[in-house]
């Protein structure tokens, strides 16, 4: 689903009120609950014109179908029990219904690479394989990529293999499962905490305290203390925005938060800054920092601190893309 096809699903979610889209919610894969749930977190509010035309569509394709049974599994057993006696229908229905039940394993598709490979590390590679292949390619490439090297090998060997399995082998796997998820509350932990949140933590606590944490750190950690300076991002870091990204921050942030930030800002940021602003808003910033009396040093970091919210919102709307010390974008 596209962007726009995501928006107009989001739109009618939301139409609809809590309870009937918390039904629609009960029938989507995980991607597309995790998709829909951004999209809606996202829409702050949309046009008459466009709320109308999203429901009118819907409409006109919910009257072009028409539901025949309301439980198709249902009829199927039900008529093949009648035509063929329970014995003979049972024999079919294990294979025509075969994969409707796996609700352990649907269970897998709404948890983290980290914790399905900690509940299935000490598995047969069979049932690991077997497994698998119930699930999206993209969350089994990490799955395997967290397990052993010589445990991941066998398993896709397993997989190659494979050529399809039993109804009954599936039951007995969906109940292995199920005894596997109930003794694995510790592994599906949140992804709380971290090298990540603590360089978040820091980059809002202004430069002296985040270089009384980090030589802390350093005195028994120095690897943990350089991987924390790797995913931060200070205010003199803007100088790796291009223009663009410069140009939106400047049309959001107030001109006195900005010119007490500039003041404790290096001389190429703020050549950047004058570079992307109009001649006459360069002037009178550059007159405005220099008739600026000495500002305390809590000041300029609390104004940078406000400066940085604003990266950071405009990051998260996609506006612009902030780079840190190390390989990833973390901003």
């Amino acid at each position: 689903m596209d962007d726009q096809g995501l928006e107009d699903a989001a739109i009618l979610l939301m139409s609809m009120g809590e309870e009937e889209a918390a039904e629609v919610f009960k029938h989507l894969a995980p991607k597309e609950v995790q998709r829909l749930g951004e999209t809606i977190a996202k829409m702050k509010a949309v046009s008459r014109e466009r709320y109308e035309s999203v429901i009118d569509r819907f409409i006109t394709m919910a009257q072009a179908e028409h539901m025949l049974v309301p439980d198709t599994d249902e009829y199927v057993k039900s008529v093949l029990r009648k035509a063929l006696g329970d014995e003979r229908a049972n024999l079919l229905l294990d294979r025509i219904l075969q994969g409707s039940d796996v609700s352990g394993i649907e269970s897998l598709k709404w948890m983290d690479a980290q914790s399905v490979a900690e509940l299935l590390r000490n598995e047969h590679p069979q049932i690991v394989a077997a497994i698998m292949v119930h699930l999206e390619f993209d969350q089994t490439s990490e799955i395997l990529k967290l397990l052993p090297e010589r445990m991941r090998n066998e398993v896709l060997v397993r997989v190659a293999t494979l050529d399809g399995i039993q109804p009954s082998a599936l039951k007995d796997l969906n109940d292995v499962l199920g005894r596997v998820l109930a003794g694995g509350d510790r592994a599906r932990k949140s992804a709380l905490g971290g090298v990540k949140t603590t360089a978040e933590i820091l980059n809002l606590m202004g430069s002296s305290v985040e270089t009384s944490v980090l030589d802390y750190i350093r005195e028994s950690d120095s690897d943990l203390a350089q991987k924390i300076m790797d995913n931060m991002f200070t205010f003199d870091d803007l100088v790796k925005l291009d223009d663009k990204g410069i140009q939106a921050i400047l049309k959001e942030v107030q001109a006195e938060t900005l010119v007490i930030s500039l003041k404790g800002a290096t001389p190429e940021l703020r050549e950047r800054v004058f570079k992307n602003m109009s001649s006459r808003a360069a002037e009178t910033l550059r007159e405005d920092l220099e008739t600026r009396g000495p500002v305390r040093v809590s000041d300029v970091e609390a104004e940078q601190k406000e400066l940085l919210k604003i990266v950071r919102r405009l990051s998260e709307e996609g506006e612009i893309v902030m780079g840190g010390g190390g390989d990833d974008q973390f901003l």
